[in-house]
């Protein structure tokens, strides 16, 4: 399932207003998440996102990152494209993680009795790693921690 491309801009500092038509098939199915692919001269950034429903209105969020790897700035007219997400934690998981959870049965446990934002939570912690080695030793680490019994974000990357 996906949406026709349509123009957007951004309201605030980093949301965008959802055209109803676009929304309306994923809400009939009630798919709270989707993959989005921003285009703007010739860039294009994908992104998986939440669908907010805020005042009769649905949104999603747009960081600054985005934006500016997107090349865009306020008051910029840009075209997005909705998604179906397919994938089973609501964003891409990164083939060294995937590879270290599904050889330590115990991480991997403790892991999926997370709630489905934690669970997202890591997953981009180790994906905002851009050198492959370096996310095979974060898994590596937080699988240990995960198994340890820690559950803080901000400790589960922390060697003790």
């Amino acid at each position: 399932m996906k949406s026709h491309p349509f123009e957007v801009t951004i309201l605030g500092t980093h949301s965008i207003l959802l055209p109803k038509p676009a929304v309306q098939p994923f809400i009939d199915k009630d798919q709270k998440r989707v993959r989005v692919v921003a285009t703007f001269e010739g860039r294009n950034v994908e992104i998986y996102a939440a669908l907010m429903k805020r005042h009769g209105n649905y949104y999603i969020m747009f960081s600054k990152n985005n934006q500016k790897a997107l090349g865009i700035f306020p008051n910029d007219y840009f075209e997005l494209q909705l998604f179906e997400d397919t994938t089973k934690y609501g964003v891409e998981l990164s083939e060294e993680f995937e590879a270290v959870l599904f050889s330590d049965h115990e991480a991997y446990q403790a892991f999926e009795s997370l709630t489905d934002g934690k669970k997202r939570g890591i997953i981009y912690m180790i994906a905002r790693y851009k050198n492959s080695q370096t996310r095979i030793d974060k898994s590596l680490l937080l699988c240990e921690n995960l198994k340890r019994g820690i559950r803080d974000p901000r400790l589960l990357l922390k060697s003790f």
